[in-house]
C-alpha cells in the first residue's frame, strides 16, 4: 500500500483513516456532471510540470503531432506517453497527490496510470480542440476513469476546456477524430458527435477560468472541447494525467486504431492492466 503521503492516523480502535484532499461537493459534481474544477490542488507542482513540458517540446516523441491553423499562426503541440523518459513527469505522477485525488473522485481502492498527455496551444493558434469523448480513442474500458487536466498558464473562460454536463451518463460512444478534424477510424460503426457549437443552447455547457495549479477533473466518457487560442501573446500549456480505477480492462477491437496505440503491449482483450506501461500508483 502507498501510505507514506496519505496522512494515515490511528483512532482508539486502531482503524486506519486517510486524510482527504476534496470536499463532498466537488466529488459529487464530478460524478453528477462528469467534470469538476479543483482549485489550487497542484500549486506546488507547477514549476516541475513546466520544466517537463519544456523538455518534452525540445525532444518530442516521434508520434507527437503539431497542428497549425489556416492562417499559419502558432503551433498546437500534442504529445503523450513520455513519463518514463522525462523525470519531471515521473516525479509528478509518483510523488504528487494525484493518485490519492483519483481514488477519492473515482471511489476506487486501486489507481493505475494509463498515460500522460501534453497539449500546448501557442499564441495565435487558430486550431480548436474539437468536441469529443476520450473513451472511444482508448484501449481500456471500465466504470472508473479520470483525467486530471492541469493548466500551466492563466486560462480565461473564453479559451478554457468546456464540457457537456452529464454526457458521461448518455451511454453512447461517438466517432473519435484527430484534432485536425479527420476521423481516427473511418469505419468504426460509431455515429458522429452532435453539432454542439451550432446548438449550444440545447446543452448545459460548463467550464471555468483556471490558473496554474488548478485542475479540471473529468470522466473519459464526458464530451469536451476547447476553442482556439486567439491571444496575441499568451500560450496555453496543459498537462493531462489519465488514470483508471478498479475493474478497468484492456480492450482490442478488430481493425480499430487506438490513441495512444500502445503497440508494445501484449495484453489480450478483457485482461486486467497488468503491464509495465500501466503502473499501479495506489493500492
Amino acid at each position: 500500500m502507498l501510505l507514506s503521503n496519505v496522512g494515515i492516523t490511528l483512532r482508539d480502535d486502531q482503524e486506519e483513516t486517510v486524510s482527504r484532499h476534496l470536499d463532498d461537493q466537488t466529488i459529487q459534481a464530478f460524478r453528477d456532471k462528469g467534470a469538476a474544477v479543483l482549485r489550487g490542488i497542484f500549486s506546488d507542482w507547477v514549476d516541475t510540470l513546466r520544466d517537463g513540458v519544456d523538455a518534452n517540446m525540445a525532444d518530442p516523441d516521434p508520434t507527437a503531432r503539431i497542428y497549425k491553423g489556416e492562417n499559419g499562426g502558432g503551433r498546437f503541440f500534442v504529445d503523450y506517453c513520455n513519463w518514463a523518459r522525462i523525470p519531471e513527469y515521473k516525479d509528478f505522477i509518483f510523488n504528487s497527490p494525484a493518485a490519492e485525488i483519483g481514488a477519492e473522485l473515482m471511489d476506487s481502492r486501486q489507481v493505475q496510470l494509463f498515460h500522460e498527455h501534453v497539449l500546448v496551444k501557442e499564441a495565435q493558434t487558430g486550431v480548436p480542440t474539437p468536441w469529443h469523448q476520450d473513451a472511444p480513442y482508448y484501449c481500456v474500458e471500465g466504470p472508473k476513469t479520470l483525467s486530471l487536466w492541469i493548466p500551466l498558464d492563466e486560462i480565461p473562460r473564453e479559451t478554457t476546456l468546456e464540457f457537456v454536463s452529464g454526457s458521461h451518463k448518455w451511454d453512447k460512444f461517438f466517432r473519435p477524430q484527430r484534432f485536425d478534424g479527420s476521423a481516427l477510424n473511418e469505419n468504426d460503426g460509431l455515429e458522429d458527435i452532435p453539432d454542439i457549437n451550432g446548438n449550444r443552447s440545447d446543452y448545459e455547457i460548463i467550464g471555468w477560468p483556471v490558473s496554474p495549479g488548478d485542475a479540471v477533473a473529468f470522466d473519459y466518457r464526458t464530451i469536451h472541447g476547447a476553442p482556439a487560442n486567439t491571444s496575441a501573446s499568451s500560450q496555453r500549456r496543459a498537462f493531462s494525467l489519465r488514470l483508471v480505477g478498479d475493474d478497468v480492462r484492456f480492450v482490442r477491437r478488430e481493425g480499430i486504431v487506438t490513441s495512444p496505440p500502445f503497440k508494445e503491449v501484449t495484453l489480450q482483450h478483457g485482461d486486467s492492466l497488468a503491464a509495465e506501461e500501466f503502473p499501479v500508483l495506489l493500492s
